[in-house]
């Protein structure tokens, strides 16, 4: 689910999927160890002093992702691939965290509404950051209330505008 109530279906978002798995293909046969995790749910997150997006993915994704930090995998990089809009609400990104000292690489597929998103996003574009918590899901629904500290992932990244149409920046 979406942070609307969509499901993390359609075309657009099978897509996306493919895209994921093509890019971490291209990423092991260069060598690199690779993880996609395929998100259950996105939402914009603005509890206690954590603003960005909220991003559930499944408890043995969550636990490939938090096994490579925990045996010090750096994320010193990410490319993020967006999709236009072409005038819908929905946004598309896949966002690859890069540990290029490790050649680890971390596959994120995400899709989010850009009305729910944008006091985040704004709050990003004005801050140089944007936070994309990454949190297990138990298979009950995604809580809003803030895990323990040790039960997300947070990747960041300095150019919030990549998570964004050039449209969107205007309005």
């Amino acid at each position: 689910m979406t942070d609307d109530g969509l499901p993390l279906s359609g075309p657009e978002w099978d897509e996306l999927l493919e895209d994921a798995t093509a890019i971490a293909d291209g990423y092991r046969e260069a060598g690199w160890d690779t993880v996609v995790c395929e998100s259950v749910s996105v939402s914009p997150t603005t509890v206690e002093d954590r603003v960005g997006l909220d991003v559930f993915v499944s408890e043995d994704e969550y636990e490939r992702v938090a096994s490579l930090v925990d045996g010090g995998v750096m994320i010193d990089d990410a490319e993020v691939y967006y999709r236009p809009a072409d005038g819908a609400d929905r946004r598309f990104a896949l966002v690859v965290e890069r540990a290029s000292e490790s050649e680890t690489a971390v596959c994120l597929p995400l899709t989010y509404s850009f009305d729910r998103a944008r006091p985040v996003l704004e709050t990003a574009l004005l801050e140089g950051e944007l936070l994309v918590y990454v949190r297990p899901i138990d298979g009950t629904e995604p809580s809003v209330e803030p895990p323990e500290a040790n039960e997300w992932i947070t990747f960041s990244h300095d150019d919030p505008s990549l998570f964004l149409d050039e449209n969107d920046v205007r309005t």
